[in-house]
């Protein structure tokens, strides 16, 4: 494979090998049989055409930022030297290779006032985002799911075939893959549509530990009416106590209100009011940004680190829910979790996409996703009171998951209604039938 493949292909213990099998979540310490680090379309096909001649299962990893479960034993395809990026401004569209981040796709389309539904952090890999979902909070209330803007995909299946797909050219495997993650195949490069958005109002409001009942009340009454075109979130944050963290927030209990609002300032401004009223904000933010800043609103960690992460979805945030999150995670609960975060959807997140595709979870008003950070046996309290947390809330649940906010700890079918889970199989059956794409990821297993 070695004389086929222009990037390297590494065996345990050869240079560069752990580094090119760690990731951005240091808990998942990857030790597969081989790893390709590809360099285009090409290698990629050469190491799915290896690996299935061999017997190996495959996992792909870019960023590798969701808590998946170690590849061992396999193959692993890292795809993040494949970062090429080119905006179409004619047709409103960018092309993107597997391996592109955010910040990457933002800057370039922002040169021609256009913006994707890019995720939350700018070093996130668009594919694995786009390919779960894609719940863009800046975009996602006023345009929908970043897979329901998905044009075209290149992507080697099982066969060892480079595919062209479309609506028209594969219409089961174009529904597949879009909302069905890794799961059939290796993709390479995909075609997004841009949106006419240059800027926006938003930025964060961070408030005391101790304001968190009457804010999250507020949060709640701003979604209760809020137009398509507010997209925002909420998180409870316990800060470490290091010099990078702005002394306001250092080792604090902080209540962090996230907006971007894609309309008049004006108007958003007066959609914020309420929150700016409830309670004194021990930083405010929250003015016109121009698109390309926004990774300035979430204030996502950059560098490398241990964690590990539950989520759920709910139908509506109600009083009674939001008492209870102060209950469990708020100033007098003994709370250690690093972040809760509540983050809403519905808008055009609820409506069917133009074409159908696996993405499921429209009818959910709220997904709540916690995370603790540190090693597994720090994490063993936390994450017992996420879990404790989550299973409280389950009254307002939809009883699903939203599948890139998913850790290895669940399974994929938890994502789906029941009638999606079974298609996705019956599919998975036909491109990839003896399930060589089941490593980190959510594996959808071939039906019987």
């Amino acid at each position: 494979m070695k004389s086929v493949v222009l990037g390297p292909v590494l065996r345990p213990g050869e240079a560069g090998y752990a580094a090119e099998c760690t990731g951005f979540n240091l808990l998942v310490e990857h030790r597969p049989a081989v790893v390709v680090g590809a360099t285009c379309a090409a290698d990629v096909q050469a190491a799915v055409e290896y690996a299935s001649s061999n017997g190996l299962q495959i996992g792909v990893v870019c960023t590798g930022h969701q808590p998946f479960d170690p590849v061992r034993g396999s193959m692993m395809i890292n795809t993040g030297r494949m970062g090429d990026v080119e905006v179409n401004p004619t047709n409103a569209t960018v092309h993107v290779g597997a391996g592109a981040r955010w910040q990457d796709v933002v800057d370039r389309a922002a040169r021609h006032d256009l913006a994707p539904l890019c995720g939350s952090s700018p070093g996130v890999a668009v594919a694995g985002y786009v390919l779960g979902g894609g719940l863009s909070p800046f975009l996602g209330r006023t345009f929908g799911w970043a897979a329901d803007h998905v044009l075209s995909l290149q992507v080697a299946t099982a066969d060892g075939c480079l595919r062209e797909v479309s609506a028209d050219s594969d219409p089961d495997l174009f529904w597949a893959l879009r909302g069905g993650k890794s799961n059939f195949g290796v993709v390479t490069a995909l075609q997004l549509a841009l949106f006419p958005v240059k800027e926006f109002f938003g930025g964060g409001l961070y408030y005391a530990g101790d304001s968190t009942a009457v804010v999250l009340q507020a949060y709640r009454d701003l979604t209760d009416e809020a137009p398509e075109e507010m997209n925002s979130s909420v998180a409870l944050l316990r800060l470490p106590p290091l010099p990078s963290v702005p002394e306001p927030l250092r080792g604090k209990l902080v209540v962090h209100v996230r907006i971007a609002y894609i309309g008049d300032p004006e108007e958003g401004a007066r959609l914020v009011a309420p929150l700016r009223q409830v309670a004194p904000r021990v930083i405010d933010d929250v003015g016109l940004r121009s698109f390309p800043e926004f990774a300035a609103v979430h204030q996502e960690p950059t560098d490398p680190m241990p964690y590990e992460e539950r989520s759920t979805l709910l139908e509506k945030l109600t009083p009674e829910a939001v008492d209870l999150l102060v209950e469990a995670a708020g100033p007098k609960s003994g709370c250690t979790v690093t972040i809760v975060d509540i983050r809403h959807l519905g808008g055009a997140l609820a409506r069917p996409p133009a074409i159908a595709n696996a993405v499921g979870n429209r009818d959910a008003g709220f997904v709540v996703w916690g995370a603790a950070v540190g090693t597994h046996e720090v994490n063993a309290a936390p994450l017992e009171r996420i879990e404790t947390l989550i299973e409280r809330l389950s009254a307002w649940g939809t009883g699903l998951k939203y599948l890139n906010f998913i850790s290895g700890h669940d399974g994929a079918e938890l994502a789906y209604a029941p009638h999606t889970y079974q298609r996705l199989r019956e599919l998975k059956k036909v491109f990839d039938p003896d399930n060589t794409f089941s490593q980190n990821n959510h594996n959808i297993p071939p039906a019987a």
